[in-house]
């Protein structure tokens, strides 16, 4: 929300001391104060001499580029006048311009100086409203004074400061406003808050735009129908109010100061009927639409869309409309859609040129409504913004009878005298509050006095509840989001200051066997990801959602599981609206993004939850438990069971080279070594064992170039290994890129519990050397895990150095060569001890294998 300095200080006190830039950002603190986000400051960006001057004579001179400048000379209220040269031609001699004379600045850092042009010395500057930083104002080039004030124009004399007389050091505050506080999308709404930030009395310091608005009797001569029944009980529209005028004349002028609030807000003047709807919407937070009478025919209708109804809106997009989109209708029984209620009224009925009588609508639509048939045309508005948050349904007719009266005063027209008002004033409903309560939340010692005079000033209504230490609030109708105990005593906890609440830093809790605070889970995490970044890997974190066409880039078979992914209903990109299955469908993107920058050597690591609902499971939405109490053991676990399973994964993209290029040589590429052997130092962290076995079946991995890993029990928790050719072209990667994938939460729940850090040796290790023949198919993994099984407790270290195939060894076979480091705990191994070990460790291999040793 954007608001000048100048309108918030017709609606609160503000302390005006200071330059306009110190006032500004003094509101700006209060604001923050009271719980908004401060967006930043503009405005005000105008100084040195910006004065008004009265142009004596404007000569058109042609230049020899085929345009034409104005030799101009100007009154500013000196002795002699200023000779400028201006190219714009919406000028003449008479009218009273604004002049930026040498040593001003303009908005962007446009210092003003004299200057040789065209022929002559240009000693100031003829300004436009760009130029002053006072956006469009309707015109095409300079600013005229006569057309752009009207009749307070006729005071302004030569020299006259322009700064003032237009507003030109007004600040614009910009805050955020959270969804659930949108009273504050006005400039009431901030007002009130600015009155709280100051710990001011609001019923002095805030000056209501509606407190002394005389309202319409009921009557009029539009009717209107709520003939929408609700969804999931909730009726589209609760209040619908009409007015009409007469006579109005849309093509006058908005006037000057109406226009610049707007500017200043971020809003673009259109026209006058439009201009004050919007006026009205940014002052009160009641979003208006005007309808032009004569295209209106008969009764305004709400009502939900039909079937294959269609609906040209204001923006000149033709939209097919959904069932469950509420409209406004007129016709017989409502037959025509004239616009999406609470987003954007529909083309057929646009004020225009042409038009006389003008039907205002202002009413309180569902913000559920609403915000989804805003989100499911992608049609954010300013009325809808306000709508999806909750609007006062008390301002209608109040906000009514302000736009009459501006209609009124600058576009002529006499309104009709009764107001058209279906429905009801919906009120929040009372909360019982303990006293105590906010204490007990927030920490601080509140007096039941200092909790009663908070929610007074918010707004809300406090009796008694028939207990000593429990009263009834009931709060206003601009705060909806008012719902609970909890509610109430956020808003104590801010109007007394976030500040007076202390800061303590929570104590870690006992964990697991003594373990620290934290769960097994998240400790496994910190140790993985610790360690693969010391590996050289980068953290990222990407999006979980995908495209349709992943699974197909990935090579996924028909029947994989990770093809059965869950479609959102509200996706952020209609093009990616399915959750991941599985991390190595979206850490592709960051590895992409990344070559495409220009980055050679990629190791990207990404921790997170994938979504897996089976390939046969209709997840239902879960329910919905009231917010007012804790939902029961047979709510929480129907919620439970409707949440598809989210394990946790890890997965590593690699490319480019693994150890860089240097002056010693050209470094070595990435290959599918390099991911099994991360995944092994996975866990070899956690301490749970993974044994790589081949697997050709794994998509998106190379048939050759992939292995499963196995935990003890022989579950697969994941896989490693070179992606296949065909899904690094479809996926737009680096040619032999690897990876891996794990699935934490399984690795978790094989940790073998708490571990002891073994204590360092102190005697030596023994070295054996071993090279054994197999059969070709024989994993070299499968070997090592039988020497390693074979050495018992002496085997330390257990490593593949060496690979040989050749006639030495026969056609089929090939040697693996093995180094054995052999130790004992309590003492040095002898000759005869270690080589004891090793001949157990070739008997185990060759049980188990089939492997023989080398030579015999």
């Amino acid at each position: 929300m954007r608001v000048g300095v100048g309108w918030l200080a017709e609606v609160t006190d503000v302390d005006r001391t200071g330059t306009p830039r110190e006032v500004a950002e003094r509101v700006a603190a209060v604001l923050v104060r009271v719980g908004l986000e401060e967006e930043g400051l503009s405005g005000g960006d105008v100084t040195g001499p910006v004065v008004v001057g009265r142009v004596l004579s404007a000569e058109p001179e042609p230049q020899k580029n085929g345009k034409t400048i104005h030799w101009c000379q100007v009154d500013v209220g000196e002795a002699e006048p200023r000779g400028i040269v201006c190219g714009a031609s919406n000028f003449g001699a008479g009218d009273r311009v604004v002049v930026s004379l040498p040593g001003a600045v303009l908005p962007g850092g446009f210092a003003i100086a004299p200057r040789r042009t065209y022929g002559h010395v240009s000693d100031g500057m003829i300004c436009s409203a760009a130029e002053l930083g006072l956006g469009d104002d309707g015109a095409d080039g300079i600013v005229v004074l006569t057309e752009l004030l009207g009749a307070a124009a006729d005071g302004v004399r030569p020299g006259d400061d322009a700064v003032a007389l237009l507003g030109l050091d007004d600040h614009v505050v910009e805050v955020n406003v959270t969804p659930d506080r949108g009273y504050a999308l006005s400039v009431r709404g901030l007002g009130r808050e600015h009155a709280h930030g100051r710990r001011l009395d609001v019923a002095t310091a805030f000056r209501d735009p509606v407190a002394d608005v005389a309202t319409a009797p009921p009557g009029g001569s539009r009717g209107v129908v709520l003939a929408d029944d609700g969804l999931d009980g909730r009726p589209g529209a609760t209040r619908f109010t009409t007015r009409l005028v007469r006579g109005v004349d849309p093509a006058r002028p908005t006037p000057w100061w109406l226009r610049r609030r707007l500017v200043q807000a971020g809003v673009r003047p259109v026209s006058v009927v439009v201009d004050v709807t919007n006026y009205v919407m940014l002052l009160i937070g009641q979003p208006l639409h005007a309808y032009d009478a004569a295209r209106l025919d008969g009764d305004l209708v709400v009502r939900r869309a039909r079937a294959g109804e269609r609906l040209v809106t204001l923006d000149d997009v033709d939209r097919a409309l959904d069932p469950e989109d509420l409209v406004i209708a007129d016709g017989t029984d409502g037959a025509r859609a004239v616009g999406l209620a609470g987003v954007m009224g529909g083309a057929s009925t646009e004020v225009t040129g042409a038009t006389r009588d003008v039907v205002l609508e202002a009413a309180c639509f569902d913000p559920v409504s609403v915000a989804r048939t805003a989100r499911r045309h992608k049609l954010p508005s300013e009325a809808s913004r306000r709508f999806e948050r909750g609007v006062d349904p008390a301002l209608a007719a109040a906000a009514s009878q302000l736009a009459v009266d501006l209609l009124v005063a600058h576009a002529g027209g006499e309104p009709e005298e009764g107001l058209v008002d279906v429905g009801d004033v919906v009120r929040p409903a009372p909360v019982r509050l303990p006293l105590g309560e906010a204490e007990r939340l927030v920490g601080v010692a509140y007096t039941a006095e200092d909790v009663t005079g908070a929610l007074a000033q918010v707004g809300c209504s406090v009796a008694p509840a028939g207990a000593d230490d429990v009263v009834e609030v009931t709060p206003p109708t601009w705060r909806p989001d008012l719902l609970q105990a909890a509610d109430l005593v956020e808003e104590v906890a801010r109007l007394h200051g976030y500040d007076a609440i202390g800061s303590e830093l929570p104590r870690a809790l006992p964990g697991t066997a003594g373990q620290g605070g934290l769960p097994p889970r998240r400790r496994a995490v910190r140790a993985v990801t610790r360690a693969l970044v010391a590996a050289g890997l980068v953290e990222v974190l990407s999006y979980p959602f995908v495209a349709p066409g992943r699974a197909d880039e990935l090579g996924l078979p028909a029947d994989d599981e990770r093809r059965h992914a869950l479609r959102l209903l509200n996706p952020l990109r209609e093009e990616e609206p399915l959750l991941r299955t599985s991390l190595l469908a979206t850490l592709p993107d960051t590895l992409r993004r990344n070559v495409g920058r220009g980055a050679e050597d990629v190791a990207l690591l990404e921790v997170g939850a994938v979504t897996r609902p089976g390939p046969h499971r209709d997840v239902a939405p879960p329910p919905s438990p009231s917010t007012a109490r804790r939902p029961t053991t047979e709510e929480e676990a129907a919620v439970r069971a409707a949440v598809p399973a989210q394990p946790l994964h890890l997965a590593a993209l690699l490319s480019g080279r693994r150890v860089p290029k240097d002056w010693e040589g050209a470094g070595r590429a990435v290959d599918a070594r390099d991911a099994v052997e991360l995944a092994l130092l996975v866990g070899e962290v956690l301490g749970v064992p993974l044994a790589p076995v081949a697997d050709p079946d794994r998509a998106p991995f190379h048939p050759g170039r992939c292995v499963g890993l196995h935990l003890p029990t022989g579950d697969v928790v994941g896989h490693a290994g070179e992606l296949a050719p065909r899904a690094v072209a479809a996926l737009g990667l680096p040619a032999r890129t690897v990876g891996l994938e794990l699935d934490l939460d399984a690795l978790v729940a094989a940790l073998p519990g708490p571990r002891r850090a073994a204590p360092v040796p102190v005697v030596p290790v023994v070295k054996q050397d071993v090279a054994l023949v197999v059969d070709a198919d024989v994993p070299a993994a499968a070997v090592g895990r039988a020497l390693r099984g074979g050495a018992g407790a002496y085997a330390e270290e257990v490593r593949l150095v060496d690979v040989y195939e050749g006639e030495q060894v026969g056609e089929g076979r090939r040697s693996l060569a093995w180094a054995l480091r052999l130790r004992a705990r309590d003492r040095t191994l002898t000759t005869a001890e270690a080589s004891e070990v090793r001949e157990a460790a070739v008997a185990a291999a060759a049980a188990a294998t089939g492997a023989v040793l080398r030579g015999t």
